[in-house]
């Protein structure tokens, strides 16, 4: 064989292997998307329901990201006052009508962390008067008593009107956001505004989580190590410097505001903007949910973390708390029951 000879075909033979590394590369990146999808179907099959049924939601309550929307709102409700107030002993009644006061002044909202998400950013100083807030989350069983004193309908995951058994301490959750401002009226109390929940989650000093700067799986509920909420008592250790527990994981809070981007954001305008209406045809809105939760990834129950969903959904994962002023305006509406409160 010639010299050239030899040099064509050792080009062909390179060649070839080329050719031969390329399309097992692509017949295994082919293999990988069609397990992905199948996958996908698979999650798809487990974690849908029907949406209209109050009897679907109430069997099958959603996988993480899903929501239930307002129209399957359960009517059923079974408590007495009286049976209410027996779910719990007094120094438990008492001990979960706790608050925290905050001062005012200036501390640091969100972050400057390039790996967190857009809405997340700019890191800037807010400002809060001085106000107080629930040390725990609002428990199933705070919510019973609301219910049974104000007819206000159960969340559809209560069987027949009732906390499922030994829930009573964990967080309420398949509320929609008017059931939390409800309830908190009802308490003599209001939502917190956004700027109120994170400073009381993380101090003045710019924490990422409210106990310090670095995640401690021990302290909190999250990234489905429990497979669905705890009691508030379980989690004391990862209070915030304020002393508010839950404030991290356990279930994501609605708070008072609207969504929308910080000052100087690059989030892009059409994320605060949702493209549905309400059921009377007026533009919804988009509500922060704050704190992460039980099926949150760990760094999504950062401090600064936002993320939102329609005022008029509810998911398994979704609770609240209340706050009001601590000088001038709080209302005493709801007071003659405040230790249950």
């Amino acid at each position: 064989m010639t010299p050239e000879g030899r040099v064509r075909r050792k080009r062909l033979l390179v060649a070839t292997l080329v050719t031969c590394v390329a399309g097992a590369f692509l017949g295994g990146a082919i293999h990988v998307v069609f397990l992905a999808a199948g996958r996908v179907e698979q999650m798809r099959e487990h974690s849908t329901y029907d949406a209209t049924s109050t009897h679907e939601v109430a069997k099958h309550i959603q996988a993480a990201g899903e929501f239930v929307d307002e129209t399957t709102r359960g009517k059923v409700s079974t408590y007495t006052v009286a049976r209410a107030e027996s779910l719990l002993r007094d120094d438990l009644w008492k001990r979960l009508a706790q608050e925290v006061r905050v001062s005012a002044g200036d501390f640091i909202m969100g972050t400057d962390r390039p790996e967190s998400d857009i809405q997340d950013r700019p890191r800037h100083i807010a400002h809060t008067a001085a106000f107080a807030i629930d040390k725990f989350p609002v428990t199933n069983a705070q919510y019973a008593l609301f219910v049974a004193e104000t007819g206000h309908r159960a969340p559809a995951h209560w069987k027949q009107g009732s906390i499922p058994k030994g829930f009573e301490l964990h967080p309420v959750v398949m509320v929609y956001w008017q059931d939390a401002m409800d309830y908190c009226t009802w308490a003599g109390k209001r939502l917190p505004s956004e700027a109120e929940w994170e400073k009381a989650a993380r101090g003045t000093d710019g924490r990422r989580w409210p106990w310090g700067g670095r995640m401690n799986p021990k302290l909190l509920n999250t990234y489905n190590n429990n497979g669905r909420t705890t009691s508030v008592l379980a989690h004391l250790k990862g209070a915030s410097p304020y002393g508010a527990v839950d404030m991290a994981g356990n279930v994501a809070e609605w708070v008072a505001d609207d969504f929308k981007p910080y000052p100087g954001s690059h989030a892009p305008p059409s994320m605060f903007i949702p493209k549905q209406s309400d059921a009377y045809g007026a533009p919804e809105r988009y509500k922060p949910l704050r704190g992460g939760s039980w099926k949150s990834d760990p760094f999504s129950t950062s401090t600064y973390h936002r993320t939102y969903a329609m005022a008029g959904d509810a998911g398994n994962f979704v609770g609240f708390r209340c706050a009001h002023e601590t000088k001038g305006n709080r209302s005493n509406k709801g007071q003659g029951h405040a230790h249950r409160h």
